[in-house]
């Protein structure tokens, strides 16, 4: 029986965060929920974005090695969250800005940098030459030529802020898919069991071809992949994914990870974290509920799951 709930629903779609964006919100014709979602993703994109010349990010990069800059809390919250986790030293790391803007990948001008121009760029990629200021809200990049790079975990951080603000609104149920990045809010209203069905995407074959569904209920499902931005060039492909560890494109057997989590900034960073480590990870979740599963997908088209069944 399909609930009341998916009697009305709104569908808005758009563009933003270099990717096409699909907001659904269940239980209600009033499309404040979706609009409103909208223009906070415009807002975090003004200042978190490093693919303009303007933002609060830039302005923290352009004065790398000059002085430090004061931000708004949340750029500073998210700054602050994403060094932490880049001093783990388990493959995120939000300094890795110098090398992404050598290699271009997915962007005009990509190629493949010369070894003594990697090795030159590999030096200003330094979390622990970050230092932040809790008091005055300020960022400073202790190196000339260092620069901050929050792709990796800025669209966790939005999709949980649409999430907060739709539940302000009294939106119970909602899809918020950022490309790669979906949050499920609430109860599935069209499946009697209230769990939403999330289809695993299959890396050999086009968006949309899945190698199956897994059934679970309010969650995010996160994908880390090497599948749709690359550059190839005499039949060698160089994916998107820049180890920072090397300088180059890490070297996996994975094509993809999708992870299942409750909030979408960790399905950012754990996605990432199982794919640099290249396959399961020894007690990965143990003792964090907030962590439901994960599936490994890999370039033979295998694939192994973690606590979820894939049907």
């Amino acid at each position: 029986m399909i609930d009341d709930l998916a009697q009305h629903r709104v569908d808005k779609t758009g563009y933003a965060l270099g990717t096409t964006i699909n907001l659904t919100t269940f239980g209600t014709i009033d499309d404040s929920g979706v609009n409103e979602a909208f223009n906070l993703i415009e807002n975090y994109e003004d200042l978190l974005t490093v693919n303009r010349s303007h933002s609060e990010v830039m302005a923290i990069n352009h004065a790398a090695g000059v002085e430090a800059v004061q931000v708004s809390n949340s750029t500073y919250e998210l700054v602050k969250t994403a060094i932490k986790y880049s001093r783990q030293d388990f493959g995120f790391n939000t300094t890795i800005g110098p090398l992404v803007k050598l290699w271009k990948i997915g962007f005009v001008g990509a190629n493949v940098p010369s070894d003594d121009d990697i090795k030159e760029r590999m030096k200003l990629i330094s979390p622990e030459d970050v230092e932040l200021n809790d008091n005055n809200l300020t960022v400073f990049l202790k190196k000339p030529g260092m620069e901050l790079d929050l792709g990796g975990i800025a669209k966790g951080y939005i999709a949980d802020r649409i999430r907060d603000l739709w539940r302000s609104m009294g939106i119970a149920s909602g899809i918020i898919d950022l490309g790669g990045n979906v949050l499920l809010v609430g109860n599935s209203p069209t499946h009697s069991d209230k769990r939403w069905i999330v289809g695993v995407q299959d890396p050999t074959s086009d968006r949309g071809e899945t190698i199956g569904n897994v059934q679970i209920g309010e969650c995010s499902a996160v994908t880390t992949g090497i599948y749709e931005r690359y550059l190839e060039i005499n039949g060698k492909k160089y994916h998107h994914v820049i180890d920072p560890r090397t300088g180059y494109p890490l070297k996996t057997d994975l094509a993809g990870v999708t992870v299942f989590v409750k909030n979408s900034i960790e399905g950012e960073l754990e996605a990432k974290r199982l794919f640099f480590a290249g396959g399961p990870i020894p007690d990965w979740g143990v003792g964090n509920d907030d962590l439901y599963g994960a599936v490994l997908i890999y370039k033979d088209g295998s694939f192994t799951a973690i606590d979820v069944n894939v049907i």
